[in-house]
């Protein structure tokens, strides 16, 4: 990562961060998985000590073009325990081809390794985040209404859009490949 990136993450995030009030990240229940929104600048090189091992990284292209989080992310994590999911946040159906591969990550790294735990976040850690660790949840067994539930449950600030739970629902439905 060059050094321009980290001073750039580091002003960006200071003005263009999500809400003050919101919880940075969530744990949810005993599923190894944590939305969240934006890690600032302050709190990024603490998520190793609070136990995040992989981060799927929701936010579109502009986005990380504008703050460079995930250039920082990748030099703190690796390159390959960080995933980019370009999503926008416009409420209607998120195709499959943008997030499938993400979600089979995620889930993948906590089937295969007992110790890992994902951090899963967008801006605000609110809509696209919840999605992904809806799909994540429904890969590894959970129901829909108890996929939900531990969102919702655990994540204050989780709202369940209904097109983006479609979404994973129709992909389920079709074979869930990447």
């Amino acid at each position: 990562m060059a050094a321009w990136q980290q001073r750039y993450y580091i002003y960006s995030t200071r003005v263009y961060r999500p809400d003050r009030r919101a919880i940075p990240l969530s744990w949810i229940g005993d599923e190894r998985i944590a939305i969240g929104n934006l890690p600032l600048a302050t709190a990024l090189p603490g998520l190793p000590a609070l136990g995040v091992t992989h981060v799927v990284n929701c936010r579109s292209r502009a986005q990380i073009w504008l703050s460079q989080d995930l250039a920082v992310e990748r030099a703190l994590f690796g390159p390959g325990r960080v995933v980019h999911v370009p999503l926008l946040d416009f409420g209607q159906h998120q195709h499959p081809r943008l997030w499938s591969a993400a979600a089979h990550f995620a889930a993948g790294v906590l089937d295969g390794d007992p110790d890992a735990r994902v951090l899963i976040h967008c801006h605000q850690g609110r809509r696209r985040s919840v999605m992904l660790a809806y799909a994540v949840l429904r890969l590894r067994g959970h129901s829909v209404a108890g996929a939900s539930d531990l969102i919702t449950g655990h994540r204050a600030e989780a709202v369940m859009v209904q097109a983006y739970a479609r979404s994973v629902e129709g992909w389920l439905a079709a074979g869930g490949l990447p």
